[in-house]
């Protein structure tokens, strides 16, 4: 008997796969038989990414989401796929009163925007196939809680949940689910442009106050979760927020 959660013979587009969460995702996915399309912005990243997964026919499509032309050609070239992640995600750190609307602006189009119009474009181009299931990688952070000096995050991540409900409905009638993952902090590389403010021993103190289960989260956590929403065992699941962050939002 097959399990309900195996991705055997689904393809799987991850983007954002490059690193941290993104590749976490698309490891595992591989090993429970997903054929995985690789995407990021780069070649190299990538490449040491499908060194690690498993099984066979993967492949790499490098595009810059925040380009709708680079969205449009990465959706000509794909095969009908069975599931997308749309991981792709950058921070930035400002208090309100230094917001600058070009930096808003480039938060909201890596965050926002590209997953929003490229659903729209493999929608429009008929790239996902009926029972189909798109996970979005949304945050804790402006959809369950806010953050200080964090606010244009919060506020891209809040708006793409937003649009996460809508699309659920929309797709609905086509058997096509939609849903998000709420991860809490997550330690990878994308933390790295917050170090000067942020150090381990902020971390380390954040683990033990803040967190119930008393550490911070590793990319498979957030793929296990992914998994169950990519998979049958979740057939009628959708427009749901799955919350992976070791009981932060129960403080």
């Amino acid at each position: 008997m097959i399990s309900p959660f195996s991705l055997e013979g689904k393809t799987v587009l991850v983007t954002g796969s490059s690193s941290g969460i993104g590749r976490g995702i698309a490891v595992e996915c591989s090993k429970m038989g997903a054929r995985i399309i690789l995407n990021g912005r780069s070649m190299q990243r990538l490449e040491e990414t499908m060194t690690l997964l498993s099984g066979s026919g993967h492949s790499i499509i490098e595009a810059d989401l925040s380009n709708q032309s680079e969205i449009e050609k990465l959706v000509q070239s794909i095969p009908q796929i069975d599931g997308c992640v749309f991981c792709a995600g950058i921070p930035q750190v400002c208090p309100v009163k230094h917001i600058k609307r070009g930096e808003l602006e480039d938060i909201f189009s890596v965050n926002t925007l590209a997953p929003i119009m490229m659903t729209s474009a493999l929608a429009k181009r008929k790239k996902i196939t009926k029972g189909a299931s798109l996970v979005f990688i949304e945050s804790i952070s402006g959809v369950y809680v806010g953050t200080r000096g964090d606010v244009s995050y919060n506020a891209s991540k809040a708006a793409l949940n937003g649009f996460v409900k809508g699309a659920a409905l929309e797709f609905a009638s086509q058997g096509i689910r939609v849903n998000a993952v709420n991860p809490g902090l997550v330690p990878t590389n994308i933390l790295h442009l917050t170090n000067s403010m942020f150090s381990e021993e902020h971390h380390a103190d954040i683990m033990l106050n803040s967190y119930p289960l008393k550490r911070l989260g590793k990319p498979e956590d957030i793929a296990y979760g992914v998994i169950y929403l990519l998979s049958d065992a979740s057939g009628w699941v959708t427009g749901t927020n799955l919350v992976i962050d070791g009981g932060y939002v129960l403080n």
